[in-house]
């Protein structure tokens, strides 16, 4: 049984964070289910939530009454805050790389990222030895968590100090994160075009979506988005491998290659944006100015052009421009740390699930959804910034002390019936959570590997 739980209205949050124009959206609730993912933070409120507010505003495309409520299970919602996917005779590839994950130092903790190659060779770079667990371990204990930290992300690597949430609420990149919205709006000028779009059961059929996402939460936005009829064109850089997940984030979408450093790439890519309806990327702030792609380009190039993006610890402080994921993020923040004192005060405790990636996902498809409704009812072109740290402000004013009551076993009735054609094989999904208010996503193209595609849009 929850108790001692932190009253956030988690939904009122997300809705006043969409506010931008007074455009009522349904209602968003989630079903009588009293279980929870095993934290000491509201995991399954905040997934009821999130991705109740992006089909909240689905429903409001399709054009049905903004009382009629979005119903969303906790039970549904929860699993796929997880893993939707369910292989029928093949394996997913392992989720993290042999070398990732927790090392105690000489004074704390410290997460190591390592499954992009580069990142990995970044980090033994710093300790000086090779991909062996133990080697990393004995190079990891003899440095202090922070030190190593700044040094590997000096060397251009990933890692995470453990750090509590008061040690991070002082912290300047904390301070800052605390201080930015949980959507951060920018207005364009009121010339855009009218946008005509959608069915009453595919919603934005006839937008483009051009999607230069990693891992996570950008691909989980772009997967919705092309459930309810989108035309999502997904764009990597030679070499960029994501393994572990494709699977999961690759369905209904087209995938292509670019390399923005060469002149006719990054020219293709121009006139791709030009005739793209959102773009949503995940880019570092400074990553796209350093392309020539910067907001005053961009805007050059498609006045109309709808624009979300997404940042690890968030748009302002000393951290803007440093890479992160929700697992470090988790570290950074306190989130570890609370779970850690919460259980048995010795073992740093993430979160159950990726819920910074997922709820920012699900939190940007539906900024994206309500600057839709913007652009199709006044014209005007909006931009959305948001970062796996401010998600996490909004999850740690849910720390509560107790336990809850867990979900029973997944079995057959949590999936659909039909099989999925992927790539590595037939496959099923989790049911996906909405229930009441919002037809199920279709999406045309099962999960297949990046890279697959043309760099165009289909005719």
């Amino acid at each position: 049984m929850q108790t001692d739980r932190n009253d956030v209205d988690l939904s009122a949050a997300i809705e006043e964070a969409l506010f931008y124009v007074d455009s009522p959206t349904s209602a968003v609730t989630g079903d009588d289910d009293l279980a929870a993912l095993p934290s000491c933070f509201d995991v399954t409120g905040l997934a009821v939530a999130s991705i109740g507010a992006a089909c909240a505003e689905l429903a409001a495309l399709a054009g049905r009454p903004s009382d009629q409520q979005v119903v969303v299970s906790r039970r549904l919602a929860s699993l796929w805050f997880g893993m939707s996917i369910r292989p029928q005779g093949w394996e997913m590839p392992p989720v993290w790389d042999a070398i990732a994950g927790l090392y105690r130092s000489k004074d704390n903790w410290i997460r190591l990222h390592t499954n992009a190659p580069h990142h990995r060779h970044a980090a033994l770079d710093v300790l000086s030895c090779e991909a062996i667990r133990e080697d990393v371990a004995a190079r990891v204990s003899q440095w202090t968590a922070e030190d190593l930290e700044r040094e590997i992300v000096g060397n251009g690597g990933c890692a995470a100090a453990l750090r509590s949430k008061e040690e991070w609420d002082a912290h300047p990149q904390g301070v800052a994160s605390q201080e930015e919205p949980l959507i951060a709006w920018t207005e364009g000028e009121s010339t855009a075009s009218a946008l005509s779009f959608g069915t009453e059961s595919l919603p934005l059929k006839g937008l483009r979506v051009l999607d230069c996402t990693r891992v996570l939460a950008g691909p989980v936005c772009t997967r919705l988005l092309a459930g309810y009829g989108a035309e999502v064109l997904r764009v990597d850089p030679p070499g960029w491998d994501e393994a572990n997940v494709e699977p999961e984030v690759t369905l209904g979408k087209r995938m292509t290659t670019l390399d923005l450093r060469e002149s006719a790439d990054k020219q293709c890519f121009e006139k791709l944006l030009a005739s793209a309806d959102v773009f949503i990327h995940g880019y570092r702030s400074d990553a796209l100015e350093g392309l020539g792609l910067g907001d005053e380009r961009r805007r050059a190039i498609n006045p109309a052009l709808i624009d979300v993006s997404l940042s690890a610890y968030g748009w302002t402080g000393p951290w803007a421009t440093r890479r992160g994921y929700d697992s470090l993020v988790q570290m950074s923040s306190g989130i570890v740390h609370e779970g850690m004192l919460r259980g048995d005060g010795k073992t740093p405790t993430p979160l159950p699930v990726q819920a910074l990636d997922h709820a920012t996902g699900y939190l940007m498809a539906a900024a994206a959804l309500r600057a839709l409704r913007v652009r199709r009812e006044a014209g005007t072109a909006l931009s959305a910034r948001l970062s796996l740290a401010r998600t996490a402000v909004l999850l740690k004013g849910t720390v509560r002390n107790g336990t809850s009551v867990a979900f029973t076993d997944e079995d057959i009735a949590d999936l659909t019936t039909d099989l999925e054609s992927t790539y590595w094989g037939p496959a099923r999904r989790v049911r996906f959570p909405v229930i009441e208010g919002l037809a199920p996503p279709n999406w045309r193209h099962p999960a297949r590997p990046l890279h697959s595609d043309a760099s165009e849009w289909p005719s």
